[in-house]
């Protein structure tokens, strides 16, 4: 095959496995609903996307640490794309505002992040950091930055509408948690427009993600 036949086939089966990838950002129209669970909170996502560049949205997340929930409204930004012969990378800004409360008080809460990943069809790897505001020293909840980093690998490469599966390893890290880092082998499948995630972080206990983009 040509060299530059094989490269466009390899952007174009890549495209077509992107929609279940659990990105800031989704396709022009598209709406992502987000379920997650790990030992220290659980969270349900909705976002729109009117464009490829931005998502809007609403989060409710609660912290089993502080018995706190949040809400907020989300704004996450394309900042720049990478479209490679057979490969993508990608840069988002990520921002949310709202409240944060308990069964007493409530405060001013929000974040201020950033995303990037790159991938082709056989290797995965990202990053994210993001800066919550809780309400202060003497907030309802905790003010942190969290970073985290993931790298996978596909042990087969499918075709489009097969099921197509990822190996993860998940690193996290938090200065202010009394355990501040943490490390989460995952398996990841996903299907068309579904995306499920299971893993167990060593030493503290399971990891759930659900994504549905429509």
């Amino acid at each position: 095959m040509h060299p530059f036949r094989h490269g466009l086939m390899g952007v174009i089966a890549l495209i077509l496995a992107l929609p279940a990838q659990a990105r800031p950002v989704s396709y022009a129209g598209g709406t992502m609903l987000m379920l997650t669970h790990d030992p220290d909170a659980s969270s349900l996502r909705l976002d729109y996307s009117p464009t490829a560049r931005y998502a809007v949205g609403y989060r409710h997340e609660y912290f089993r640490d502080t018995s706190t929930h949040m809400d907020a409204i989300t704004i996450n930004y394309l900042a720049k794309r990478w479209n490679n012969p057979a490969s993508q990378g990608n840069f988002y800004l990520l921002s949310g505002i709202g409240a944060a409360y308990d069964k007493h008080d409530i405060d001013p809460a929000g974040w201020l992040g950033l995303s990037a990943d790159w991938e082709d069809r056989r290797y995965f790897t990202s990053y994210e950091t993001k800066a919550f505001y809780g309400g202060g020293d003497q907030g309802v909840a905790d003010n942190f930055v969290e970073h985290t980093a993931r790298v996978g690998i596909a042990p087969y490469i499918g075709d489009s509408g097969d099921v197509h599966t990822w190996l993860m390893m998940e690193t996290r890290y938090d200065a202010g948690d009394d355990d501040p880092f943490s490390v989460t082998p995952l398996v990841r499948a996903f299907k068309g427009s579904t995306l499920i995630e299971a893993g167990y972080r060593i030493d503290d206990g399971m990891v759930l993600n659900f994504t549905h983009t429509f």
